[in-house]
């Protein structure tokens, strides 16, 4: 499946506005009804900064989820949930997520929540002015990245053995959503992309595969490749060469890479994606509050066409937007926008 030329995108989710913060952490003084309007009103609020920007494809800013994948374990039964951070004090970093207990048969008898979000978006865009296509997108972990938070037992040997009991699960998730009618689905991946240094490439790419054979096709599959974003600080070895060619053989349409925090390191790359899939950059630093002006934005889409053509180009943050203060986020996304519409004016594709 083609994109149109240059398109801009997002990765899944999207600041969260301070009144949700507050609401989040005084949950039991609302109702059930005050908890669903709360959730409505913070997705139209991430719509509104989307739409507003100018993005060709929009997600629910993933505003009813704690984090991109954490909230998953709350649907899966067989574990028992950690309550505490291992390390509470010291500077913000991954090892202050904790890991759960696996106290028996891995099962999602509900889904994973994601087919219900997708329904809510649907939902809540029509109102918005249509004066322009735009995609919805939803994002859903991948199978080894979720893996990563449970502990092995008697049962599950290692995380290999978590990886290939969560796999169903993820995918009837995917089926679910195609029922549903969702327009791109992204399974994000940044274990992967963290480990391919050390794991076996091969391995990630049939796990990957496996996971999304039965939809694959059917809608716009996108992954997202990262090096890790947790209170704006990088887990992984942030180098994008260890994971080819393998990860070239991954069944989707379009490929999400690292860029702009890593200086656009080994930008040469991402030719190779392009060869066999449309390749979204990482054009955006979530990690820093430098704001991107839109000429900054136009130099680094004129970058990227010396390496690819533009119907195979997409650009979007190098992560998700969960971690940077959304003033911040808002200004990011229309200098993204305006940058990329200034290289397609100089093309003629407006």
């Amino acid at each position: 499946m083609k994109s149109n030329p240059l398109r801009t995108s997002v990765i899944g989710s999207y600041s969260f506005p301070a009144w949700l913060e507050f609401a989040s952490a005084n949950l039991d003084r609302f109702g059930s009804a005050d908890r669903a309007e709360v959730q409505d009103d913070a997705v139209v609020t991430a719509l509104h900064d989307q739409l507003s920007a100018g993005l060709d494809v929009v997600t629910d800013g993933e505003q009813t989820r704690l984090d991109f994948n954490l909230s998953f374990y709350g649907y899966i039964k067989g574990i028992e949930l950690e309550s505490e951070s291992p390390r509470r004090f010291g500077p913000p970093a991954h090892d202050q997520r904790g890991k759960h207990q696996v106290v028996g048969e891995l099962s999602a008898p509900q889904g994973l929540g994601v087919v219900e979000e997708y329904k809510r978006l649907v939902r809540l865009v029509k109102p918005f002015p249509n004066d322009r296509p735009v995609t919805l997108k939803a994002s859903v972990p991948g199978p080894y990245t979720m893996s990563g938070r449970l502990l092995p037992n008697g049962n599950y040997a290692d995380r290999w053995a978590l990886t290939e009991s969560l796999l169903p699960i993820v995918r009837a998730e995917l089926e679910a959503l195609v029922e549903a009618g969702c327009q791109e689905i992204s399974v994000d991946e940044p274990s992967m992309s963290c480990y391919a240094y050390k794991e076996d490439t091969k391995r990630f790419v049939d796990i990957f595969n496996r996971t999304v054979e039965s939809v694959y096709g059917k809608t716009r599959l996108c992954t997202h490749l990262c090096f890790g974003n947790f209170k704006g600080h990088a887990v992984g070895f942030r180098r994008i060469a260890p994971m080819f060619p393998d990860f070239l053989d991954f069944k989707c349409d379009e490929m999400h890479v690292e860029m702009a925090s890593r200086e656009f390191a080994e930008i040469e790359l991402i030719s190779q994606i392009a060869e066999r899939m449309d390749v979204a950059v990482g054009i955006v630093d979530v990690k820093s509050y430098y704001i991107e002006t839109a000429e900054d934005i136009a130099n680094r889409v004129r970058l990227c066409l010396q390496h690819a053509p533009a119907d195979r180009l997409v650009f979007a943050p190098d992560c998700g937007l969960s971690q940077t203060a959304r003033w911040a986020a808002k200004r990011k996304l229309a200098s993204m926008v305006e940058g990329t519409q200034i290289v397609r004016n100089e093309l003629g594709l407006s």
